[in-house]
């Protein structure tokens, strides 16, 4: 078992497609956390877009309003020793920059998936309405994914189950002193 040593704040970003499995390893990762003794906040985009960004929809312009709030929240709790897991699609480079800049020991997490792979995950069938034209700027159909180039942690959702991404990352975390 990992024992925690640093007691700073930090966030760990994960991004990637659609239904790529961004909020199983997240959810799966805060409690492996939280079993540690750290304190752990998680901000997910399905419960933030009914509460904190209810009023937004998926325009380019509301995808950077929905990130920069989700960013000040996430700002708030690490700086304040607090450890921030997010699982956001954050389709644009510039934006996840932005988050990068604000927040306490940002960590990238690109969760690498086919697409083809996505659309089988998907349970709700919103490739299939955006496909058809009835979901609009759908991320990765309608409206463009730009991958991370630089991402601290690639976990391949396709080819890792939860627990050995969850590993990967928790290796991560360790070896660079931020558990």
């Amino acid at each position: 078992m990992v024992e925690i040593k640093n007691k700073s704040g930090f966030v760990l970003w994960f991004t990637g497609l659609p239904c790529s499995g961004k909020t199983t390893v997240a959810d799966m990762l805060a409690k492996r956390l939280e079993e540690l003794g750290r304190k752990i906040e998680r901000l997910d985009g399905d419960v933030l877009r009914e509460s904190l960004s209810s009023d937004l929809g998926f325009s380019k312009r509301d995808r950077y309003e929905n990130i920069k709030r989700v960013t000040f929240v996430a700002k708030l709790l690490s700086r304040n020793g607090i450890g921030v897991i997010t699982a956001f699609v954050s389709p644009y480079k510039d934006i996840r920059a932005e988050a990068r800049k604000e927040t306490t020991n940002y960590i990238e997490i690109f969760v690498n998936c086919p697409l083809e792979i996505c659309r089988e995950r998907d349970v709700k069938g919103m490739y299939k309405l955006a496909e058809e034209g009835k979901i609009t700027d759908f991320t990765g159909i309608s409206s463009p994914y730009e991958e991370p180039e630089n991402p601290e942690i690639t976990i391949y959702t396709d080819k890792e189950t939860p627990e050995e991404s969850c590993v990967k990352i928790l290796k991560y975390l360790e070896v660079k002193k931020i558990i």
